[in-house]
């Protein structure tokens, strides 16, 4: 006869029974039970963390997207703003040492206040309040030669057709020609004359300009570059000073290669010439020159408002 273990359970209700066998059963069944509640409740966490994984990359995704959008407009300097920058950053390193350095740094803000066409302060003024003037001066004109347009488009041999009243080649009558005409050969670099956005970029039937692009900038400006042969840029992008936006071409209604050059502010037509003899070196005259815009209204703006706060 086969031996069993045999375990007896004994209570105010009686007595009970049990072998091993059954022991087994019982542990085996809490066994498959517990796992089953630790897969289900384990699953359950799983979803949840595997949810908050793709917010929190889908959250990452977005602050990149968002960070790469921001960088378009300020990556390259222009050759006649590098002295410039080289001279503010020097200035902002030590300038916590003015007291000290009165006699040195008094020289480089000297050169620094002529570059920026400051005027002589008085003998009271103080060396760190010198400084404060020449950084605003400088955001000012770092600020407007960056977002307002300055400078020539493309190297030319010659411009053909200025801004105003001329007669038109293909029309044959007097019409306003609203901007300048660069002869160039076909393929000559386009460039972006400041820093903005591409509005439109492509072929442009309707105008008679062919292929064309059009930028907004700061303040409400904006340039057209048209009969190009090739568009380099697309809708929506954001370009930089300096940036090659297209090729020369003779596309459109044109009589020969030629680049058509706009500078407009709020619609309006400007002549683009005070435009591109603008410079660090003569800053102040396009405020003079161009009498069409309110310039005067810029002087409450950040950071033109050299009393804004820092």
């Amino acid at each position: 006869m086969r031996r069993k273990l045999v375990v007896t359970l004994t209570t105010v209700h009686g007595s009970r029974q049990y072998t091993l066998n059954q022991l087994a059963k019982y542990l085996v069944a809490a066994f498959l039970l517990m796992a089953a509640l630790s897969f289900f409740v384990s699953n359950l966490l799983l979803v949840k963390t595997t949810d908050e994984l793709l917010d929190l990359e889908d959250t990452h995704q977005q602050l990149a997207d968002q960070y790469e959008l921001m960088l378009g407009t300020q990556q390259l300097y222009r050759t006649e703003l590098e002295s410039l920058g080289d001279a503010l950053s020097q200035l902002s390193v030590e300038r916590d040492q003015l007291v000290q350095q009165n006699h040195v740094m008094g020289t480089e803000l000297g050169d620094l206040e002529s570059m920026l066409g400051i005027l002589e302060s008085d003998s009271e003024t103080t060396a760190k309040e010198r400084a404060e003037v020449a950084k605003a001066a400088a955001r000012e004109r770092l600020f407007m030669l960056y977002g307002v347009p300055n400078g020539v488009p493309i190297q030319s041999e010659r411009i053909t057709d200025r801004f105003g009243m001329r007669m038109h080649p293909i029309q044959k009558k007097r019409i306003m020609h609203s901007g300048i005409d660069f002869k160039v050969s076909i393929g000559t670099p386009v460039y972006a004359t400041a820093d903005g956005v591409v509005e439109f970029a492509g072929y442009n039937k309707g105008s008679g300009y062919g292929y064309m692009v059009r930028i907004d900038h700061n303040l409400g400006f904006r340039t057209v570059y048209a009969h190009l042969q090739k568009v380099l840029v697309k809708p929506k992008a954001f370009v930089h000073k300096g940036q090659q936006i297209g090729l020369s071409g003779n596309s459109g209604n044109s009589t020969g290669p030629h680049l058509h050059y706009e500078v407009r502010q709020l619609y309006t037509a400007l002549d683009p010439e005070p435009f591109m003899k603008w410079g660090l070196d003569n800053f102040d005259s396009i405020f003079t020159d161009v009498e069409e815009i309110p310039w005067e209204s810029l002087s409450a703006m950040y950071p033109l408002n050299q009393t804004a706060p820092q």
